[in-house]
């Protein structure tokens, strides 16, 4: 089982969102998602997100809250448990050059034209309507999206 973090880092009704376009050995390729990644050894949730979004943008965040985790269940590949955070503040200044892939502000209102996985739409929709909790379970098959299933 992998466990991870994705963060949308938020500024002016604005998202950071991550094109993954750089590895050449990728699932996420060509798709848009939030900054994070994996656990290390030992890590706690927000260790983890602090680093990643560190390695990722060179900042440190400052305000950040956890929305929930997100199930990923897929025949292709081993399942994942991802700890969703959004954050609002940081100290210093953003590095656009990231080493995952090309990082843009886009607007809220623009978020789901992107390339972006069928799972990623239902958390982010929930997201962008201002819930505050998300739980789910997100089943695939062959990467295609063929159930989801909120969680108390």
């Amino acid at each position: 089982m992998i466990r991870s973090t994705l963060c949308y880092m938020e500024k002016d009704g604005n998202y950071l969102m991550l094109l993954r376009n750089k590895k050449k050995k990728d699932l996420n390729k060509g798709k848009w998602i939030g900054v994070g990644g994996k656990f290390e050894e030992n890590e706690t949730p927000e260790e983890c997100l602090k680093r990643e979004v560190l390695e990722e943008t060179g900042v440190v965040l400052k305000r950040y809250a956890f929305l929930g985790i997100v199930e990923f269940r897929n025949d292709v590949c081993e399942d994942e448990d991802m700890y969703l955070f959004t954050a609002s503040e940081w100290d210093g200044d953003i590095d656009m050059d990231c080493i995952e892939g090309t990082l843009k502000w886009i607007p809220k209102e623009e978020i789901m034209d992107l390339e972006l996985w069928e799972g990623d739409r239902v958390f982010l929709n929930k997201m962008l309507e201002g819930i505050e909790t998300v739980n789910l379970t997100l089943r695939y098959h062959d990467n295609e999206l063929i159930g989801t299933e909120e969680r108390k």
